[in-house]
């Protein structure tokens, strides 16, 4: 197992040590060092397609306007006024011509440049200079991602070249959001939901729906940047009959080809967002750390339009059976962080199976080489870091 091109990795056997999933100094440096120069998706473009059409995305103290200007353009900006640092807009979505501060009424307009000030003549300022503050966008087939910082790191288009075929197919572009954005908060560290969100072995032990509908088909592999996990429905029906009226109800989908009218797909991109891609649909999860043992699941699913019944079915049956998933998962992951709080508990072996762990805590091994030791270092370990 190799560290992203860096050597040999002599941890490759080992989980990260329990006391990286509590500790507030790792916690900090986690947010530094991997969540500001990470990409985070906001939105799709469908979902802000008229002039001042904006969604917000609060992350890690962080506040982020995603809106589109008159000119057409998408652009992001910090939720903050360049006056007195107070935020705009509370509002997760609306349509605004301009953003006013609601402290002292400074106005910005859809492209973020400061368009009023009360009393402007007793500050002698430049307005040209105190426009909102930009944040990067990045447009990958239609969703939308936003960068507080550019550590030099790659874009979503890069970090998903090795599958862009595979998304191409189920035409993103063409996606609608199916509903609004669900926001489910789970008393664990963030890197416990992506842990089992890329652990395929637990399927076949947790998820019995799962293995009635994929048998022993469920596979996974690392890329540099992006987790793939698959399998097949089965055209065996299953026992149960939510599960045996999707097999029935699911549709041919006419912009698919043969080898994915019955498959799903799930994609993990660095470091805590997810698609799973179904023939039916396409639903998009991230995890936001909140604290050391807290998180926030943000999702919501999408498709192309298709009025047919029988894929108005199959799209209920599919949420019917992810959410027995999900109940199934949020159990496992409050176990783990339960058992990550015992002394007793250092670090566990990883199967060559499971290549997406290895991976991941190779890759946090790297930023963060404290996660190399077994036992966390004496408080004020960071500053030194």
């Amino acid at each position: 197992m190799t560290d992203d091109g860096q050597g040999e990795d002599p941890d490759a056997a080992w989980s990260l040590p329990a006391w990286t999933y509590r500790d507030p100094e790792f916690f900090d440096l986690e947010l530094r060092r991997i969540f500001r120069p990470s990409w985070q998706i906001v939105a799709h473009e469908s979902d802000i397609p008229a002039p001042g059409d904006f969604r917000l995305l609060d992350y890690i103290g962080e506040s982020v306007i995603l809106m589109r200007g008159g000119d057409g353009l998408v652009r992001a900006f910090a939720n903050v006024c360049r006056h007195r640092g107070a935020r705009i807009v509370d509002a997760a979505a609306g349509c605004a011509r301009t953003l006013t501060c609601p402290y002292h009424g400074w106005t910005y307009d859809d492209r973020g440049r400061l368009s009023g000030v009360p009393l402007e003549e007793s500050y002698g300022l430049d307005r040209a200079r105190h426009g909102l503050h930009a944040v990067e966008v990045e447009n990958f087939h239609g969703f939308l991602f936003v960068r507080l910082e550019d550590d030099g790191g790659p874009s979503v288009a890069e970090m998903m070249a090795p599958y862009v075929q595979e998304i191409a197919a189920h035409r993103f572009g063409d996606l609608r959001a199916m509903g609004r954005v669900t926001l489910r908060p789970r008393a664990v560290n963030w890197k416990i939901v992506g842990d089992n969100y890329a652990d395929a072995l637990h399927v076949a032990v947790a998820h019995p729906g799962l293995r009635r509908l994929m048998g022993e088909g469920y596979r996974v592999e690392a890329a540099a940047h992006a987790d793939r996990m698959s399998a097949p429905i089965l055209r065996r029906p299953s026992a149960k009959l939510s599960e045996r009226a999707y097999q029935h109800f699911l549709p041919r989908i006419p912009h698919l080809g043969d080898e994915r009218q019955r498959l799903w797909t799930y994609f993990r991109l660095w470091p805590n967002i997810a698609f799973d891609i179904y023939p039916d649909q396409v639903d998009f999860m991230q995890w936001l750390p909140l604290s050391p043992t807290r998180s926030l699941i943000r999702e919501v699913a999408y498709a192309i339009p298709d009025e047919r019944r029988e894929m108005k079915a199959a799209r209920y049956l599919n949420w019917r059976i992810n959410r027995r998933v999900n109940a199934e998962d949020r159990a496992l992951l409050e176990r783990v962080q339960a058992g990550l709080s015992s002394d007793s508990f250092t670090v566990g072996p990883l199967s060559t199976q499971e290549v997406a762990l290895r991976h991941f805590c190779a890759r946090m091994r790297r930023i963060i080489p404290q996660a190399r030791l077994r036992r966390a270092p004496a408080p004020g370990w960071s500053r030194a870091a």
